[in-house]
């Protein structure tokens, strides 16, 4: 798929109306859609990087450090969590990172935040999608279980006293061929394309942001409960201090709550893996 010129690009995915809907949230963001990347998060890195380099030699402007939201038509090598590829292709998926100072020390719970923002947007009335502990949307098939339709990949960078956010979302558009089962927007959504998703994603996004910055994932955890996939539901953990337990949702801090033979275990985001087990019989 090649969309021309980034005038034409842009034209496409109605970027200007979207930076104009955008601005209270995200005033000075700067919208680019590229036709092929190997990581819109990568990249967005990268220019942290040479920000940081560039800081030593002169004060950096304001502009500098303004958001930035980066879509790719193709994602050649999206990362997921814990170092997982994320397959992108062109028109059946949704590939964009988003920089921005976060001023509030604690990020905890950001990546269900955003997980709750995405699902919030393309499924207001809850029925359709469900969250996956710590980061992942399910389409739900039935409680407790589903098939993956996207994942969130934050990182952070310190440039100079900013600490700068690097936020990764990928979205199944059209059905993809894996090796596991995914689900697609087209279930549910059918007709929609990437540049009408971002155009649904975003501003939600943007306003999730903007309470997380002043509430932390406090202020959202009671909505996070309603969509939790796992809560009731037996999980196995890598944790060897809880290898399984019943889930019992996730604490204002964004910590998966486990019970474990009577105990209830705090289970951090980035040390495990999380997944359903069959029911007993």
């Amino acid at each position: 798929m090649n969309h021309g010129s980034p005038s034409d690009r842009h034209s496409i995915w109605g970027i200007h109306a979207l930076w104009e809907q955008l601005q209270g949230d995200l005033p000075d963001l700067s919208i680019e859609v590229v036709d092929r990347l190997d990581s819109t998060n990568g990249a967005l890195m990268d220019r942290l990087r040479q920000l940081t380099q560039a800081a030593q030699g002169r004060p950096l402007r304001a502009s500098d450090l303004a958001p930035s939201l980066l879509v790719a038509v193709q994602q050649t090598h999206g990362r997921g969590r814990l170092g997982r590829s994320w397959e992108s292709l062109p028109g059946a998926s949704l590939t964009f990172s988003l920089s921005l100072a976060i001023q509030r020390p604690d990020w905890s719970g950001l990546s269900l935040a955003v997980g709750l923002a995405v699902a919030t947007a393309l499924d207001p009335a809850g029925t359709q999608l469900g969250l996956k502990w710590p980061n992942d949307l399910w389409r739900l098939d039935a409680p407790g279980q589903g098939r993956k339709l996207g994942g969130i990949l934050i990182e952070g960078m310190q440039v100079t006293d900013q600490r700068m956010a690097v936020i990764g979302i990928g979205l199944n558009i059209l059905p993809l061929t894996m090796p596991e089962q995914v689900a697609s927007l087209s279930e549910f959504l059918p007709g929609l394309d990437a540049p009408q998703v971002l155009a649904r994603v975003m501003p939600e996004l943007a306003r999730v942001l903007a309470r997380f910055e002043r509430e932390g994932f406090g202020g959202l955890v009671q909505a996070y409960a309603a969509r939790d996939l796992l809560r009731g539901h037996l999980v196995s953990t890598t944790d060897p201090a809880c290898p399984q337990g019943e889930a019992e949702g996730v604490a204002e801090d964004g910590a998966l709550l486990v019970r474990h033979d009577g105990a209830l275990h705090r289970i951090v985001s980035g040390e495990v893996s999380v997944r359903p087990l069959p029911p007993t019989a």
